[in-house]
């Protein structure tokens, strides 16, 4: 028989093993059979937290929790474990095995907080400057979801207050309007690697005159697995009062966050600011901020100008003297808009003015509550949009609020609050979110609560909402000090888009 016909016999029998392949994999439903993508639960995702304090006085406590979803919650891991060290489980083969000098290894480690089940928060603390910045990683059905809090407080020092941040998926580029490197004040970017090759990082700061020469800020190091903290001011010589401060991932990725410590108005983590945008949203400004201070930039060759509206609770209105923001390119613009809310909660929400384009921009605000001695701050940069579910950790039954603002279009949000870490039964809750508005919900509480709990925010009709979660502390705890701290709630990336795909002969011709 010629080559020819045994090529074309072969290349036949291909086709119809392919085709009968295809034929009986191919489902009767789902992306490959209607041609439309489909939205998918992940099936691991990872977290990063920030060493809390440097504090001996500091109490942190660590929260964990995976919402209830379709997806089966008989299999999966989801668990935090201390910064340097592998992840139970994942790389090292501990235990009875020896290593290359023959020294017999110590037990697998233990993780620090590990979720068991959807639907259920897990709790953990740790007090003093010891606790350990954490790596985490959740696969299966524990993925969907999965989000972590750390909130620590302190009473004296530098920083003194409530300081929170949600646990933060790695990335490569982030931005961080609102830093300083003033005299009062110490703010240190934490930059945590949680993959197994070291990343290099670079820092580049800009201030009211454009950027600054520094030098110092390019390939910086972090080790495979580990955390590392910078303290700013050793990045640029002249003290600057209003900074943003860029950070890329030259190779690896990294999460990374800003602690701002300051030595009169105590401190928070300031986290990055949403992807640079024509409009941005800060959302959840209290209502008894007594400063306000506005730091926006835009980091493309344009200029931008702005309209300035405070979201309220009965409707949006500009505030008087501020009612407009013009950015140079480069340089960052700092505006003290005082006490903008007057008693009522609100946000503010950035928008470009008729004749400026769609210049990106990113922002973030400086709230500080109480008086004198008593003051306390706190950060609330650009929001991106809850989307279709929002979880965040952490809340207590007294001191816990949740600030929805839908900047366009009216909204609806269904609010679930979960059992406690200690017991309870989830409540829930649907609000409408008038269009230009905020709404300080009143959080549904779970019924027989014990601990702490997650709230989960979904999307149910109308525009995109932005939310932010505050957490206050009075009391013996707070020693007279206004403590609290704001997180954004952002979309928990419980699922993914999944192409539609359909068989194709046509990649068995020439």
């Amino acid at each position: 028989m010629k080559r020819t016909t045994l090529s074309l016999i072969a290349a036949g029998a291909a086709l119809a093993a392919v085709t009968s392949v295809a034929a009986v994999a191919a489902p009767e439903e789902g992306p490959a059979a209607t041609g439309k993508a489909a939205q998918q639960p992940v099936e691991r995702t990872s977290l990063l937290c920030p060493a809390p304090s440097s504090s001996e006085l500091a109490e942190t406590t660590y929260t964990a929790y995976t919402p209830k979803t379709e997806v089966s919650s008989d299999s999966g891991t989801a668990a935090l474990v201390p910064a340097a060290r592998s992840l139970a489980g994942k790389d090292d083969k501990k235990g009875d095995e020896k290593d290359d000098k023959g020294d017999k290894k110590g037990e697998e480690e233990k993780p620090f907080l590990a979720v068991k089940k959807q639907g259920a928060p897990v709790t953990a603390e740790e007090n003093g400057s010891g606790a350990p910045a954490l790596i985490g990683l959740a696969e299966g059905s524990l993925a969907p979801g999965w989000s972590a809090q750390q909130t620590t407080h302190f009473t004296a020092g530098a920083g003194r207050g409530l300081h929170g941040a949600a646990c933060s998926a790695p990335d490569t580029d982030f931005w961080f309007p609102g830093a300083s490197t003033a005299e009062d004040r110490s703010d240190y970017l934490h930059l945590t690697n949680p993959d197994d090759a070291a990343a290099v990082v670079d820092i580049e700061l800009y201030g009211k005159d454009g950027a600054l020469d520094s030098e110092v800020g390019e390939g910086i190091q972090v080790p495979p697995r580990s955390s590392v903290p910078v303290l700013l001011s050793t990045l640029t010589g002249k003290p600057q009062t209003n900074l943003t401060v860029h950070v890329t991932a030259r190779s690896g990725r990294v999460a990374a966050a800003v602690q701002a410590l300051d030595q009169k108005v105590g401190g928070d983590w300031l986290t990055p600011s949403a992807e640079p945008s024509a409009s941005v949203v800060l959302p959840g400004i209290p209502k008894d901020a007594t400063a306000v201070r506005l730091v926006a930039f835009a980091p493309g060759s344009a200029d931008a100008d702005l309209k300035v509206s405070l979201a309220g609770p009965n409707g949006s209105l500009s505030p008087a003297g501020n009612e407009t923001l013009h950015l140079k390119s480069g340089m960052t613009t700092a505006v003290d808009l005082a006490d903008v809310t007057r008693g009522e909660p609100g946000s503010l929400v950035l928008t470009p003015t008729g004749d400026s384009g769609d210049t990106p921009v990113v922002a973030a605000v400086r709230v500080i509550r109480g008086k004198g001695a008593g003051q306390e701050s706190a950060f609330i940069p650009a929001a991106r949009p809850v989307g279709d579910r929002a979880t965040v950790t952490g809340n207590g039954a007294k001191g816990t609020y949740l600030s929805l603002t839908a900047p366009g279009k009216a909204a609806k949000v269904r609010v679930t609050a979960s059992a406690g870490t200690g017991g309870g039964t989830a409540a829930t809750k649907t609000y409408s979110v008038g269009a230009g508005r905020t709404l300080a919900a009143d959080v549904p509480l779970p019924d027989s609560l014990k601990g702490t709990y997650a709230l989960t925010v979904e999307t149910v009709s109308g525009g995109p909402v932005h939310a932010s979660r505050t957490l206050t502390l009075s009391g013996a705890a707070a020693d007279g000090i206004s403590m609290f701290t704001v997180q954004n709630l952002t979309d928990d990336r419980g699922t993914v888009t999944v192409p539609a795909a359909r068989p194709e002969m046509g990649v068995l011709l020439d």
